[in-house]
């Protein structure tokens, strides 16, 4: 075992510390909305249903988080990486089908994102109504409103500095979760006997909507994703060492809420939050604070994993490709400009919509059902391939296919309440990915590779053509051929057809992206000395594309091992030590009007070139090259030509 992967399973107090600030804020804010979420503003409140829902709380929290994610699902990790498209890069050459799960996971955790910042916010800024009775429902709206706007507009400077008082803020945050649930406890100990199972199967029979309630109950277990998608922020052994102080915090916290609800059975809950119930008057304020930055710290975790989700998407050809960048140097910082104003759109339609927390509650969850069950389907064939127990495989996927489905048609009731639009967002996010994937395949099957070595004489020929003025001294081709060798037919139509290009080196450049997210290697292949070299770099799916420094690297490396001479070839310029020039050359590809596709084919090419046109960066960007030393170049994406065409000669 490695050094760096004993790291990833140890457990150590500054790096737990981390995790609780980074990992648990989605799930550790559910206290704010849950209890009240299940027993309703407006009913009665009675002990079946506080027992019964506090009984559902803990074994959802027992068996979904802690058995299914914490100790099977971190079992997953690619190179210490978690979240549903790692789990689905493990597994992807297996079966060709699974890209289908991870396409739906991967859009309904999209989606969650435009809802759990505005539900935390709110549930913690609504608090104020305790203190304030009489303040204003458009005050609290704009509180919300301006809190949430702040957070969006930090993501540019990356969250290096704050970062580090998440943890310290949320082990507080934790810690008063638990001190108020014992007293709450105290105020009515019998609610301690609701950790029994037999209570929750009592709502579930006995109550006339207890099956619909498990709406409410998944509200519980919301952020568990989070803990398997940043894994590789914190490591696992630091995730499941921290987790039994999370759960026992938030069951006591729970259990104290029903403490207080059994004391006041009969009576209904109106706008009151029986989380700020159970606080003593004097400490309102403070809690008040507190689960604001709590809130903040959540909706942060979220963001933050919405722009990897969509990192990772780019490079599974699932995503256009939008701008990406690293605000700082920390390890796996990233921000993702036009994710981010989507995600800040979003949330405050989501608070002008809803303006209250209980109404988001009635909307929330049903897309994170989705991807909890595609992250079921897709672990189950991890464990297959890992040759794990056929019975127990069987089991597991039974088991919590039963458990997810049942949350899932219970959330089917949130559906005309709002949840439709998580379910619209999704849906949209899906179209997205799916036109990505077929358009990819389309160019794939039908793009055009010819060998290198049937023009190696021609380039070399063009190359010490002088009645051909130089393009350029160095002329760099990035390929999108897999195999060394053979390249892209148009670059080959650029060279020679729609404008010789005489140059003295003709370099060719693929990126391989790996499945490791953060490998950095390269290979180089002199193809013909001094005429044609080949490079090839190999990179993690998390690291930055910045290929004008790596090429810059690669021929530094080349000149001091005396493969390559870089010294300037015009002959006014040899004496005066300057560096021969170099040109990158950027095929944008467009569809050709000969084209002859089928209506479904001609759908989705048009709508990939939407998304490319319109919704991603250039490539120049987007590989990080410098503007000034690149030429773009159109060329005709001829899929398939038209061959009905009639025309007479006269």
């Amino acid at each position: 075992m490695s050094h760096s992967h004993e790291n990833f399973n140890k457990a150590t107090l500054a790096g737990m510390l981390i995790t609780i600030g980074i990992i648990f804020g989605d799930i550790g804010t559910s206290p704010l909305y849950v209890m009240k979420a299940i027993v309703g503003e407006k009913n009665p409140i009675t002990e079946l249903v506080v027992l019964g829902g506090i009984s559902c709380v803990f074994w959802t929290l027992t068996l979904q988080t802690t058995f299914k994610y914490v100790i099977l699902t971190l079992q997953a990790d690619n190179n210490g990486e978690g979240g549903i498209f790692s789990l689905y890069t493990l597994i992807r050459k297996q079966a060709k089908w699974i890209i289908f799960p991870a396409i739906l996971g991967g859009a309904a955790l999209l989606a969650d994102g435009i809802i759990t910042p505005p539900i935390s916010v709110s549930s913690a800024i609504e608090g104020l109504r305790v203190i304030y009775p009489k303040i204003e429902e458009d005050t609290i709206i704009f509180i919300v409103i301006t809190i949430i706007s702040v957070i969006f507009a930090f993501q540019r400077f990356g969250t290096a500095v704050v970062g580090k008082a998440f943890g310290p803020m949320m082990l507080i945050w934790f810690l008063m979760l638990a001190i108020l649930g014992i007293h709450g406890i105290l105020l009515n100990p019998h609610v301690l006997a609701a950790l029994s199972p037999h209570y929750a199967f009592n709502l579930l029979s006995q109550h006339p909507e207890g099956f619909w309630l498990l709406g409410a109950v998944f509200l519980c277990t919301t952020g568990a994703e989070a803990l398997y998608s940043d894994m590789g922020h914190c490591g696992r052994g630091n995730i499941r060492m921290a987790w039994i102080f999370v759960k026992i915090s938030l069951i006591l916290n729970y259990l104290g809420q029903g403490g207080w609800l059994i004391n006041h059975v009969g009576k209904t809950l109106e706008k009151q939050n029986p989380f700020y119930t159970i606080m003593p008057e004097w400490f309102l304020i403070i809690g008040i604070i507190v689960a604001t930055f709590a809130a903040i710290i959540a909706s942060q975790a979220l963001i933050t994993g919405s722009f990897t989700l969509v990192s990772e998407a780019i490079r599974l050809n699932l995503w256009p490709k939008v701008l990406l960048d690293y605000p700082s140097d920390m390890k796996g910082q990233l921000y993702v400009p036009s994710v981010n104003f989507i995600l800040w759109v979003g949330c405050i339609g989501i608070v002008l919509y809803f303006r209250e927390s209980s109404a988001m509650e009635a909307a929330y969850g049903l897309a994170i059902t989705l991807a909890m069950l595609m992250t079921t389907v897709l672990l189950a064939y991890y464990l297959k391939m890992k040759k794990g127990n056929t019975i127990f495989i069987a089991l597991f996927l039974i088991i919590y296919i039963v458990i997810e489905v049942s949350f899932m048609v219970a959330n089917l009731t949130k559906f005309m309440h709002g949840g439709f639009v998580t379910l619209i967002v999704a849906s949209v996010v899906i179209g997205v990915m799916l036109t990505m994937y077929y358009s990819s395949k389309i160019k794939n099957r039908l793009t055009e590779y010819t060998n290198l070595s049937d023009y190696k004489d021609a380039l070399m020929s063009l190359s010490k053509d002088t009645e051909i003025p130089r393009y350029a001294t160095n002329l760099v081709y990035l390929t999108g051929s897999t195999n060394f060798g053979t390249i892209d037919s148009k670059i080959i139509y650029s060279i020679f057809q729609k404008q010789p290009k005489r140059a003295d080196i003709y370099w060719f450049v693929h990126v391989d992206i790996d499945d490791a997210p953060y490998t950095m290697e390269y290979s180089v292949n002199v193809i013909a000395e001094e005429d044609i070299v080949w490079v090839e770099f190999k990179l993690g799916f998390r690291v930055e594309q910045r290929l004008d420094l790596y090429f810059k690297k690669v021929v530094e490396d080349m000149v001091a091992k005396k493969e390559i001479n870089i010294t300037n070839r015009y002959n006014s310029l040899k004496n005066l030590d300057i560096s021969a020039d170099f040109r990158f050359v950027v095929l944008k590809r467009y569809l050709s009007n000969e084209n002859e596709l089928p209506w479904t084919e001609q759908l989705i090419m048009d709508s990939y070139f939407l998304l490319k046109n319109y919704g991603s960066t250039s490539d120049q960007i987007w590989f990080g090259l410098d503007p000034g030393s690149v030429t773009v170049e159109e060329i005709p994406m001829l899929i398939r030509a038209s061959s009905d065409v009639e025309l007479k000669r006269v």
